[in-house]
């Protein structure tokens, strides 16, 4: 099984939603796993509208690029914007704080098997069983 998707949308909200869908439409074709894709769907969200707030701090002009590859049994998903980036340890968010910031990260790493934050650029990868 082997799929690569490259694309990328401006920081408007109201686009992706429409975005997120289309990427998730494409991912249907080839994986069945309704479990999967609602991991998928939620990883997705967390980190293009993390990237729309955080990153490019809504400003339209600016965009989020989304690279998505299934490859063996691996999903990679790779968001980066056009920020300045974060250093984010996930050790340090206490959900017992009930702060926003951190939580989507939190979400993403606890749906993933691996995470890596590399400034504007986050990669999560799952892996299938």
């Amino acid at each position: 099984m082997s799929f690569r998707y490259e694309g990328s949308v401006c920081s408007d909200l109201d686009d992706i939603k429409t975005f997120i869908q289309g990427v998730l439409n494409k991912l249907k074709n080839i994986l069945e796993d309704e479990d999967l894709m609602f991991d998928l769907r939620l990883i997705l969200n967390e980190l293009v509208i993390n990237s729309v707030i955080h990153g490019n701090r809504c400003n339209k002009r600016k965009c989020v690029s989304v690279y998505l590859e299934v490859k063996n049994n691996t999903i990679k998903i790779e968001v980066s914007d056009e920020g300045q980036g974060i250093d984010f340890d996930f050790t340090s968010y206490n959900p017992q704080e009930l702060k926003c910031c951190g939580r989507g990260l939190v979400i993403v790493n606890g749906l993933s098997d691996e995470v890596y934050i590399d400034k504007n650029r986050v990669v999560a990868i799952k892996h299938i069983d």
